[in-house]
């Protein structure tokens, strides 16, 4: 077995010699044969290329196949990096939006406010709706303005759409509204057109009962309710609501201001009206002119415990 491996390896080493010189041979011919710059060397390799290149396509497919994939993968690389950038381009987008919609919502309060028509002796102070107090048993709302502006308890608030309550507390910077919803609210109306005077009373409901209707025939679902000014609890001629029936048959107001979205309310200065201290003083003022029948009257009075 050693001695027929020895001799296979004395014939395979010359001849691995033989094929690489072999080798070698015809590359330095290729080289030269491309080297040499003649008219017939020339249409030689023409010929070569016409006759070789063709049948190596096989030989050539990998080589393409791996430059388009190459080729594909950069392209897919190009389109992540601009989707990537697209998502972050859409992100910034919608946060524009959003903000461009809170601003048309808060310019859409702003010019609904402006359109509200009150009594031009009545200046108002427009305040942002701060928090919510969140509580069933109690419905109110604080707003960014207080004392340092002049506001007083009992002012009235409207948004831009109708009246919303009253103030209810009064702190430097800050006021809490009480709506019209809370259970501790009352307030006079008028019903137009018919002129029917009611009392709307809060029972945490967007739509609170009108009671003591003076004729109750004469109101219908759709009137108008405006607030009357008895008592001197509110200015007369705000817009409250409508008249709507429920289900029970009973008369309630469906408000037109928009609960669901207080976000900017108008306070209106209202001082309120003359107090009354002294109640005779409107049937005989102090200061009134005696007339003959009261002077003779009180003369007589004199008189009388003189005689006695």
């Amino acid at each position: 077995m050693a001695r027929d491996r020895a001799q296979q390896d004395d014939y395979t080493g010359p001849l691995k010699r033989l094929l690489i010189g072999l080798l070698l041979l015809c590359l330095v011919g290729i080289f030269l044969v491309w080297r040499i710059d003649s008219p017939r060397v020339e249409r030689f390799r023409a010929q070569v290329v016409d006759h070789v290149v063709p049948s190596f396509d096989w030989a050539l497919a990998p080589v393409t196949g791996a430059v388009n994939i190459l080729r594909d993968f950069q392209s897919y690389q190009r389109l992540y990096e601009q989707n990537q950038e697209l998502r972050r381009e859409l992100k910034k987008m919608k946060a524009w939006k959003e903000a461009a919609v809170q601003l048309r919502d808060e310019n859409a309060r702003l010019l609904d406010l402006n359109n509200v028509r009150v009594d031009p002796r009545l200046t108002f102070v427009t305040g942002v709706v701060m928090a919510d107090s969140g509580s069933p048993f109690r419905q109110s709302v604080l707003i960014n303005v207080g004392a340092r502006d002049g506001i007083m308890d009992g002012w009235a608030a409207m948004d831009g759409l109708g009246l919303v309550g009253r103030i209810s507390g009064v702190g430097q910077n800050t006021a809490r509204v009480v709506l019209l919803t809370d259970t501790s609210s009352r307030m006079p109306v008028t019903i137009q057109p018919s002129g029917q005077r009611g009392l709307v009373i809060g029972d945490n409901t967007i739509a609170p009962p009108v009671s003591f209707i003076e004729t109750p025939d004469q109101a219908r679902p759709g009137d108008r309710v405006l607030t009357s000014g008895d008592g001197g609890v509110f200015p007369a001629g705000l817009v409250v609501g409508r008249l709507a029936e429920d289900p029970g048959g009973r008369m309630r107001v469906r408000l037109a201001a928009d609960y669901e979205r207080l976000e900017f309310l108008r306070v209106l200065r209202s001082y309120g009206y003359e107090t009354i201290e002294d109640p005779g003083a409107l049937l005989v003022p102090q200061d009134a002119p005696q007339t003959g029948e009261t002077a003779g009257a009180e003369g007589t009075a004199e008189e009388e415990p003189a005689d006695g």
